[in-house]
């Protein structure tokens, strides 16, 4: 069953409470795992970082918005706690080698390396180092990238998972890349998913029905917010609406339907196939024509439908009125 993973990112805008609201409400949807982003400014960036999105002119720089998405080691703690309070697993994507030390410290359970940071081998080797599973996306890496990445993980003997991911906020279904997720598979042999951006519920459930072991999603109470990931996000509703499909995607895929064996149709086959009667009141020798042809359901009452044709051309035993079931023994 796909493993879902709702993606808060900086959906908190900085507040401690808003995001313990994300950890309570997000429980209710049904899905596994939350994921938040765990920033430290001063080691993971500087005041030269341009922004990605200017979405606010509250932040003079991107240094100052990183600035005021921290919360403390003990926040940390706190959040780890009510994650497993309510039964979500608790995931977080560090930036920097203090970022992991801070969410030791909160024993976050799985890590996820953002499509920056897959080249960031000092980071790869901290988070390594941790012994818990890795998910990385692949979302700003061509395979030679990646190949790269993969190389270093399976050397160090990581536990880890790969994301197809496009960094594209919304992205649009032409830049979905649904068709990278069993290349990945082919390529490395690891558990392959998908972190979507799109903010439509199809997408994710086209990626598990794909083969798409683990499927992220952003998260965000309303699309009227601030932020940089608000469009490209699901809404709470939206997020128990997908969870509800993609689980029963998933269990559709563990039971394959054999088109060979009907067996358990038979009794709906009797009763919705149908028999072969005449339209019309027919004499005895008279010679029957597709015209004088009707079939009337449940099969078994007269001749099988699929066996019109060796019918026609035949000489009534007897008289049959109107609607009267067809049998072997009524033509010579």
């Amino acid at each position: 069953m796909s493993f879902t993973i709702a993606e808060i990112g900086q959906a908190h805008n900085g507040h401690v409470e808003k995001l313990h609201k994300y950890i309570y409400e997000v429980a209710k949807t049904g899905v596994d795992a939350i994921k938040f982003q765990t920033h430290i400014a001063d080691a993971e960036s500087s005041m030269y970082e341009p922004f990605r999105v200017k979405f606010t002119d509250k932040y003079a720089t991107r240094f100052d918005y990183w600035k005021a998405m921290e919360f403390s080691v003990e926040e940390w703690i706190e959040i780890g706690k009510h994650c497993k309070k309510v039964g979500l697993t608790f995931i977080s994507s560090p930036f920097s080698n203090a970022a992991v030390d801070v969410l030791e410290q909160a024993r976050v359970e799985q890590y996820k390396i953002g499509s920056g940071e897959i080249t960031n081998f000092l980071l790869l080797k901290k988070v390594v180092d941790t012994g818990k599973p890795i998910i990385i996306s692949s979302g700003m890496s061509a395979i030679e990238e990646l190949n790269k990445t993969v190389g270093f993980l399976k050397k160090h003997d990581a536990n880890f998972s790969i994301l197809q991911c496009t960094t594209s906020y919304p992205t649009t279904p032409k830049n979905y890349g649904l068709n990278v997720i069993n290349e990945l598979k082919e390529l490395y042999g690891v558990p392959v998913g998908f972190s979507d951006h799109s903010a439509k519920i199809a997408t994710g459930i086209a990626a598990v029905a794909l083969g798409a072991e683990i499927l992220e999603f952003h998260v965000v109470f309303n699309r009227d917010e601030f932020g940089p990931d608000v469009t490209s996000s699901l809404t709470i509703s939206e997020t128990t609406e997908l969870v509800k499909s993609v689980k029963n995607i998933s269990e559709a895929l563990k039971h394959p339907v054999n088109k060979n064996d009907n067996s358990a149709f038979l009794d709906l086959k009797q009763i919705f196939e149908k028999s072969l009667a005449v339209n019309k009141d027919l004499k005895k020798g008279y010679s029957i024509t597709f015209n004088d042809l009707e079939a009337k359901k449940p099969k078994g009452y007269g001749i099988d439908a699929s066996e019109y044709k060796r019918v026609l051309g035949k000489k009534l035993n007897k008289n049959l009125k109107q609607w009267d079931f067809l049998n072997n023994e009524d033509i010579a």
